[in-house]
Parts: structure tokens; C-alpha cells; sequence
């Protein structure tokens, strides 16, 4: 929503910029933000609790944090673009309200928190659960929706329409903005010109923040802390914009180890290697998937993306199936330990994992939702 640059500066550079940069009128005034030390205690054994809803086995864990933000503050944030505009205070507040999220989905009785409030969803890649999600948040929250799938052929953008155009028109029609595109950078393009919030679905290869954060949350939920653990990263890491945005939010953790499992063809980029070693961070790679899952906390597979591979079929076909999570993978893993996948799976995933308490990402699939309720309540709202 402006002109701003997205950086790895903190926080405070980032506001400090809005102020100074931002020539566009907010929906918020301008403000400061006193930063307090946030306190969290959890006990991943004790305070773990099982329940089984039709067949699928879940797991929670009653994570405890207080906020510094008061309710009626306004959000520190103007669009939510990328993982690095996030520390771990606003990450533990946004959590904090997202548990409140999970209080009136399971009300059931119709919340009107975001009533008269208008969500354009503008999809130009395909997108099943984050656009439904999306649209499944803001309509339990007594909003509505004003949707385009596949809007790089259905939409004027087939005609020519610049992005730039496209916004300024949509804005108009409504209060904000979610879009996933084919390009990376697009969507801070979109922030950049739009006077109302523009949340970033997925932008290319480049990031996704929204999954990212709904992955940490689901971390938190699972293994009941997020510093001093160890996650594995496998897969599409190349390509996989949900790994780079989670690699950018595992930063802000203490005593965290990652592990990066791939394909040569998809192996991580440099950038975020460097990212990660500027941030005391450890990593390493890794070819023997059995021997990381006996060490990590969280295993995070994702598929192999061939709709990135253009016309070397080749180069796909080598890397899909070289590492498949199935009941030999489970049997390396430690009992508290998860099994993650953004979605939508083709066989990096095993059928037979499903019904193991281990297999977590249906749970944080549905934790989404909540994640995204939150996100539309504090930008359109505030705290």
C-alpha cells in the first residue's frame, strides 16, 4: 500500500520509512510502537492434548503469550508483502489474535467483526486452498468477496491491462486487496500503487508470507516452541516460495537449525544460504532424507513444481520422486516430532502417512484459516 521499500531492515526502519517516504493517506494515522520483551511458556508434554475428529488424528498444544499491542491499536503494518517485514513480537501478537480466530470459527454463529467491508481476491496463478481460505476468513468475519481466478487469462490482463491499471481499478471496487501472481516482485508492485492493504498470495518463485506465517503458527501449535528447533526443508527448494519465506521467519528464532534436502536441480538458493549465515542461523545440506527426519523436529516436504520447469521435462522428471516421505521416513522421526506440506501433494507424500498423529498438514492447512482471519482483522481493523 506504499511506496516503501520491503527490506530485511527491522521493523522500526520500516515505519520510519512509511513516514518519511508514504506520500498516500493510510487507513491508519501514522504511529510509533514501544517494543517489550514477549513471554511464552509452554511444555510440549504436559500440556499436549489429542483428540480425534472423524478420522483425522489431531494434535494441539496450549501455547500461553501476552501482547504489548492494546486492543484498538492500530496494525504495524500496511500490506503484508514478505516474510522480512515481521519480528517476533508482532509474530507472537498476530498468533495471539489468531487463537481468537479459532474461537468464532468454532462458534458457528456468524460474526459481523468485518461487516460492510469489501475483499478482492485476484488469482493469476491456480490456487485452491489460500484463495479459499482467504475467502472462507473474510466471509466468517461478516465480509464479503469480489473473486477472479485465473485472472491472467480471464481477466483484462488477456487484453494487455498493465497490473498498475488493474489495481487502481479494483481498489476501488473494494476495501483490500489479495493477490497471487506468476511474477515475482508483483506484489509489491501492486502495494506500491494501491492506497488500501495488498496481502501477497504467492508471487512467482519469490514468497509467500501468509503461508509462511501459518507454518510457524502450526509449528508453535505442534511442538510447543520455536526456538531450538531443527527443521527440515525438502524438495522444490528452488522454486518453493513457501520455503523461502519460512527460512526468512525461522530466522527470528533462537538456536535454530535447518536442514535443506533436495534435488540438485532445486537445491536452495545463495541468497537465502547468506540470508540465514548474517543471521547466526545454521544450516546444512543434505542428501539422506532418513537420517535429517531422525533429527528434526519438523519435517517440511514439498512437491516438485514442474509448471517451473518450462520445456525441460528432463530436468523434472529427475528431480520428482527422489525423496518420498512414507512409512520408513515415519519410522526414523521422533514421536513428537511433524510432518508439514504447504499443499497440494502429488506422491512426496506417501497415502499410508495419513492417519499417522505425525502427519500435520491438514491441521495446518486449517490453521489457514485462522492465520488469514487475523490478517484481515488487524489490517482493515487493527489490534
Amino acid at each position: 500500500m506504499s511506496s516503501c521499500a520491503f527490506s530485511t531492515c527491522p521493523l522500526q526502519d520500516i515505519l520510519r520509512d512509511h513516514e518519511l517516504m508514504c506520500s498516500k493517506q493510510s487507513c491508519f494515522p501514522k504511529h510509533s510502537v514501544n517494543f517489550k520483551t514477549n513471554r511464552m511458556s509452554s511444555d510440549p508434554y504436559n500440556s499436549m492434548t489429542w483428540r480425534q475428529t472423524g478420522r483425522l488424528k489431531c494434535r494441539a498444544l496450549d501455547v500461553e503469550s501476552k501482547s504489548s499491542f492494546l486492543k484498538g491499536d492500530m496494525f504495524q503494518l500496511e500490506d503484508v508483502i514478505e516474510a522480512q517485514q515481521f519480528d517476533r513480537e508482532i509474530l507472537s501478537a498476530i498468533f495471539e489474535v489468531a487463537r481468537e480466530m479459532e474461537t468464532i470459527e468454532k462458534k458457528s454463529t456468524g460474526n459481523q467483526l468485518l461487516k460492510g467491508y469489501l475483499m478482492a481476491t485476484l488469482f493469476y496463478e491456480p490456487s485452491t486452498r489460500t484463495r479459499l481460505s482467504f475467502e472462507s476468513a473474510m466471509k466468517r468475519l461478516g465480509g464479503e468477496v469480489l473473486t477472479t481466478e485465473n485472472a491472467r487469462e480471464f481477466s483484462s490482463a488477456a487484453k494487455g491491462e498493465t497490473l498498475e491499471d488493474t489495481i487502481r481499478t479494483v481498489e476501488g471496487y473494494s476495501d483490500i486487496i489479495v493477490m497471487r501472481h506468476f511474477e515475482s516482485g508483483a506484489a509489491k508492485r501492486a502495494a506500491m500503487t494501491a492506497n488500501i492493504p495488498v496481502i501477497n498470495a504467492g508471487d512467482g518463485p519469490g514468497q509467500h508470507p501468509t503461508q509462511a506465517l501459518l507454518d510457524v503458527y502450526t509449528i508453535e501449535r505442534e511442538i510447543g516452541k520455536l526456538d531450538g528447533i531443527k527443521v527440515g526443508l525438502v524438495g522444490d527448494l528452488a522454486n518453493g516460495r513457501t520455503v523461502r519465506s519460512l527460512a526468512y521467519l525461522l530466522a527470528k528464532y533462537n538456536d535454530v537449525k535447518i536442514y535443506f534436502v533436495s534435488p540438485d536441480v532445486v537445491k536452495m538458493k545463495d541468497d537465502i544460504k547468506e540470508y540465514l549465515t548474517s543471521k547466526g542461523v545454521e544450516w546444512e545440506e543434505s542428501g539422506d532424507l532418513k537420517e535429517v527426519a531422525s533429527k528434526c523436529d519438523v519435517v517440511y516436504q514439498t512437491r516438485i513444481q514442474k509448471e517451473r520447469f518450462g520445456e525441460r521435462i528432463d530436468l523434472y522428471e529427475e528431480a520428482r520422486g527422489k525423496y518420498i516421505v512414507d512409512s520408513d521416513i515415519l519410522s526414523a522421526m521422533q514421536k513428537h516430532a511433524v510432518v508439514m506440506h504447504p499443499l497440494p501433494r502429488l506422491d512426496e507424500i506417501r497415502v499410508e502417512v495419513d492417519g499417522d498423529p505425525r502427519a500435520a498438514y491438514f491441521r495446518q492447512a486449517k490453521n489457514g484459516l485462522f492465520i488469514r482471519m487475523a490478517l484481515l482483522k488487524l489490517l482493515l481493523l487493527g489490534w
